[in-house]
């Protein structure tokens, strides 16, 4: 009997370091089966080939990095190292990666694709070219059936149903889907009248390197760079990257946001709308209120000074104001109108009719309301003045002769107002409305 017995954990956990030893990082290919994912996010499957099979665990922190969905009977790359599962004295593979079969050779022409189109600048920033902020038309290149256009149609139609929606369909994967969707890019950039588009998308869902293989073929990559249009691309979910997304003028990392960036968002736009209108309100009425101040300060003044003369300055003063107040009033209104105008035309474009008529019904009622205020207020100042005068002129020498009074003096210019002021034989003058009287007191 040997003098060295081994216990069994003892000689599993010496077989187990041989194997981590002499099998780390090694590339293993075969056929998944028996595939399990319990609730702790752990893969467990048998990888098998026509001989032998291999049991493999692809614990959650590895496989939340990998973009293969393990299903059974999908033929996969795992790389990974040897280790024994001690507790059933079972040896086993730790995966690190999966990939698809052929996985690798795919990789390998993408980025020989790359480097190659970057060489020659269609990646640089310099051509691309910028998105439009308000498109009312945009082209779609993808599949008419798939879960990618309901999905953009709906974001769409609700965030800007006045957007114009044209589809070209296209196959998104296999055999001439590269064509295919290449002819889409140029349909739209060859078109013209209502059948060009502001902006032409590329879209399809998720799915593996083999499913998104048509958006990294030469054909379509030149086919968006030399587009006139600008070109948005929204391929896979955030984790996928293809050539046509290096070649886009812009890269949406699904086609759902695609679809929320590629047009603004109309409840946004009608907020803006009532901001500007509410800050045409606030302006108007304050250069209102601020002319009716002053006015009323130059009536004040007015009433507080001599009539006569300074009145008809006053006139003449109030007669330029009013021109000013005119000028004023009627080249604010002009402004406001001409922003309005501006705001209408921006937004002619994407056509939200009855917001604009509203606002547009509301901004000409306060324009007129404005004029016929003002208008209203100097008509009355006027006539105010017009009475003040007249009351004025009245009250002067000359009106109080014209109502039949008369002023008598005597020698040297002295205002006679009693009998006991004149003496027998003076003479004296009387000063009618028109003319005067000399006469000599006898008594």
């Amino acid at each position: 009997m040997s003098e060295h017995v081994h216990t069994v954990a003892g000689i599993t956990a010496l077989i187990r370091e041989s194997l981590e030893d002499r099998f780390s990082g090694v590339w293993i290919e075969g056929e998944i089966s028996n595939h399990r994912l319990p609730g702790s996010g752990h893969h467990y499957f048998t990888l098998k080939d026509s001989f032998a099979q291999l049991s493999c665990v692809f614990f959650k922190g590895a496989a939340m990095r990998c973009p293969v969905r393990l299903v059974d009977g999908m033929q996969v790359q795992v790389y990974g190292n040897l280790s024994v599962y001690e507790a059933r004295g079972q040896y086993q593979l730790v995966a690190q990666s999966v990939q698809a079969k052929g996985h690798g050779d795919l990789q390998a022409k993408f980025e020989a694709l790359k480097r190659k189109l970057e060489a020659e600048g269609l990646f640089d920033s310099e051509r691309k070219q910028p998105i439009p902020s308000f498109p009312t038309s945009i082209g779609i290149v993808t599949s008419p059936t798939g879960a990618a256009i309901r999905d953009m149609i709906h974001v769409l139609s609700r965030r800007a149903p006045w957007v114009r929606v044209m589809i070209y369909p296209a196959r998104v994967q296999g055999d001439g889907a590269a064509e295919e969707i290449a002819a889409g890019v140029r349909f739209f950039d060859e078109a013209s009248g209502g059948q060009r588009p502001n902006l032409v998308i590329v879209a399809r869902g998720g799915g593996s390197i083999e499913d998104l293989w048509a958006f990294n073929e030469e054909i379509l990559a030149r086919a968006i760079a030399s587009c006139s249009l600008p070109v948005m691309s929204g391929v896979g979910h955030e984790i996928d990257f293809t050539i046509a997304d290096f070649v886009a003028d812009r890269r949406e990392p699904t086609p759902s946001a695609a679809a929320e960036n590629a047009a603004p968002d109309g409840s946004t736009l009608l907020r803006h709308l009532v901001r500007l209108r509410e800050a045409l309100e606030a302006r108007t009425d304050g250069g209102l209120a601020r002319h009716q101040r002053h006015v009323l300060s130059l009536r004040r003044e007015i009433e507080a000074r001599e009539p006569g003369r300074k009145i008809r300055s006053w006139m003449q003063t109030l007669d330029f104001l009013e021109e000013r107040m005119d000028y004023l009033i009627s080249g604010r209104i002009q402004r406001a109108r001409a922003s309005v105008d501006a705001a209408r035309r921006s937004l002619a474009a994407i056509q939200p009719e009855r917001a604009v008529s509203r606002h547009s019904g509301e901004v000409a009622f306060l324009a007129g309301a404005l004029d016929r205020a003002a208008k209203r207020r100097l008509d009355d100042l006027a006539k105010r003045l017009r009475s003040t005068g007249d009351l004025m002129h009245s009250l002067s020498p000359d009106g109080v002769l014209k109502r039949g009074y008369s002023l008598t003096t005597g020698s040297g210019g002295r205002l006679i107002t009693s009998a006991n002021q004149v003496q027998p034989g003076e003479l004296v003058r009387t000063r009618l409305a028109e003319g005067e009287i000399a006469s000599r007191v006898e008594s």
